[in-house]
């Protein structure tokens, strides 16, 4: 005799299997994110050396800044938001805006300088992007942003570094 109870209880454990192997992500991104090669590879104790434990975090374990924490967010000048770890520049401070977040927003990065990669954490879909030539995590693209582009570029400002533009001679 099957009981309605044992019934519900399988179905409702095969549902929270399949939702949490959603979760993870598929094995086939995993692998992606593993295969990916990029221009500067270092071993994890040369990133550890080179950068400080929150850049560290941020760029090579995907982590997050607290929302409002990075100095960048303030930056108004003109110049270069260039990759901590290995400076290439990634966004001009044209396209920088200010998007209430509480990080670093910009709504176009330079051409061929930043990568995306499906990403699938704490159970939504998103787009990553990350340095397309040392692979750092950087942060995460919206579709909510300003004209011409209507994206948001939300950054790590802690996985950048602020390079002002040459002062003109006057």
């Amino acid at each position: 005799m099957f009981d309605r109870r044992i019934l519900l209880t399988t179905v409702a454990g095969l549902f929270g299997l399949s939702a949490f192997r959603w979760l993870r992500g598929t094995p086939a991104e995993a692998g992606e994110k593993a295969a990916r090669k990029f221009e500067i590879e270092k071993t994890d104790a040369e990133w550890r050396a080179q950068l400080t434990p929150q850049q560290y975090e941020i760029l090579r374990k995907e982590g997050t800044e607290r929302p409002g924490s990075s100095p960048l967010l303030k930056e108004h000048r003109k110049g270069v938001f260039a990759c901590a770890g290995c400076d290439l520049p990634l966004f001009s401070s044209d396209t920088k805006f200010e998007s209430g977040t509480g990080w670093p927003s910009f709504y176009q990065p330079i051409e061929g300088n930043v990568g995306k990669t499906e990403d699938r954490t704490y159970g939504m879909l998103r787009t990553e992007v990350h340095c397309r030539r040392c692979g750092g995590h950087l942060g995460h693209v919206f579709d909510d942003g300003p004209k011409p582009t209507g994206l948001r570029y939300c950054i790590d400002g802690f996985g950048l570094v602020f390079h002002p533009a040459a002062a003109s001679a006057t």
